[in-house]
């Protein structure tokens, strides 16, 4: 239990932190889009799309406005709540759950039939005319 109580904390931590430093490594970062970037190319094709601008509530311009300002708390509560939940599913490996049993190879195995023993082959009749 310990053990799903401490990848939930780093799972919530984690999400929290990474965000930012992912949407900076796309280029989404607190003085615009980067150059040559990955949302250089996203805006490029909003753009495109849009007629020469970038409308207001798309994904780019989320994206930037959290990159420029960062999250709302709202926002990382959620985003550490999500977090915590695949941590702590993550954290509860295999190696916690009890092992099963495994066979002996030292124990006597009885040679016990698993039904009707097999019938003998029918034999051919040969018909002379």
């Amino acid at each position: 239990m310990m053990k799903q109580a401490v990848a939930a904390a780093v799972g919530g931590a984690l999400a929290v932190g990474t965000v930012p430093l992912v949407l900076s490594a796309v280029g989404f970062t607190g003085a615009g889009i980067a150059a040559s970037s990955v949302a250089a190319k996203m805006m490029s094709a909003a753009a495109i799309a849009n007629g020469g601008g970038v409308s207001a509530g798309s994904l780019v311009a989320i994206l930037q406005s959290v990159g420029a300002a960062g999250l709302s708390t709202s926002s990382n509560i959620l985003l550490a709540s999500v977090g915590s939940v695949l941590g702590a599913c993550l954290g509860n490996s295999p190696s916690s759950l009890p092992a099963e049993p495994e066979a002996k190879q030292d124990e006597a195995r009885e040679n016990v039939p698993q039904g009707e023993p097999p019938k003998p082959p029918l034999k051919s009749e040969k018909h002379e005319e």
